[in-house]
C-alpha cells in the first residue's frame, strides 16, 4: 500500500495516496465562525469552497505548525447521505510517499482516536495509518457536507 507520510510532532503517519485528489501548499484560510477548533477553514478551490480540517488538532494535538513543508491534503471524503466531497487536510512536515507492504501492517494495540488505524515498522520508526472517512464525528461531517434536499414530487 502507498502512503503520503506526515508527522505530527515526531510522530509519522500516513494517508492511503487512493485517496487522495491533489497535494497542495499550504494556503490562506477562510475562518469558520463558531466552528470547531479542528476545522482550519475553507478554502477556495477553482471556486469552489472546500472545508479544511486540522489533522493534528483532530486528534487532540496543537495544531499543525505552519511549515515550508506544510500542506493541505485534498482527499475524498464520504458524505452520510453517501456523495463523495472534497475535504482538506492541513498535514505538517509531508515527507514523501512510502510503500508499505499489506502484510507489514499490524493492530497498534491501542484504542484511542477512531480515525487512527494500524502500523507498520521501518528504519525509521513507527508510521500509522490514517483513516480521513472517521475523522470528523457525525454532527460535523452534517454541518460541513449536509444532505441535498430531496426533489419535490409532482
Amino acid at each position: 500500500m502507498k502512503l503520503l507520510v506526515f508527522h505530527i510532532g515526531a510522530d509519522r503517519y500516513g494517508l492511503p495516496l487512493g485517496i487522495i485528489r491533489q497535494v497542495l501548499p499550504l494556503m490562506e484560510l477562510k475562518a469558520v465562525p463558531l466552528a470547531p477548533a479542528a476545522v482550519a477553514g475553507l478554502m477556495n478551490l477553482r471556486g469552489a469552497s472546500v472545508p479544511v480540517i486540522d489533522v493534528a488538532q483532530s486528534g487532540g494535538a496543537a495544531p499543525a505548525a505552519r511549515q515550508v513543508d506544510t500542506r493541505i491534503v485534498l482527499v475524498d471524503y464520504q458524505g452520510l447521505d453517501g456523495a463523495v466531497h472534497a475535504l482538506g487536510l492541513v498535514v505538517e512536515r509531508v515527507v514523501g510517499v512510502q510503500d508499505v507492504p499489506e502484510p507489514a501492517l499490524a493492530a497498534s494495540g491501542v484504542e484511542g482516536a477512531s480515525f487512527l488505524g494500524q502500523v507498520a515498522s521501518d528504519a525509521h520508526g513507527l508510521v500509522q495509518l490514517v483513516h480521513p472517512e472517521r475523522l470528523l464525528p457525525d454532527a460535523l461531517r452534517a454541518a460541513l457536507f449536509p444532505a441535498a434536499p430531496a426533489a419535490a414530487t409532482p
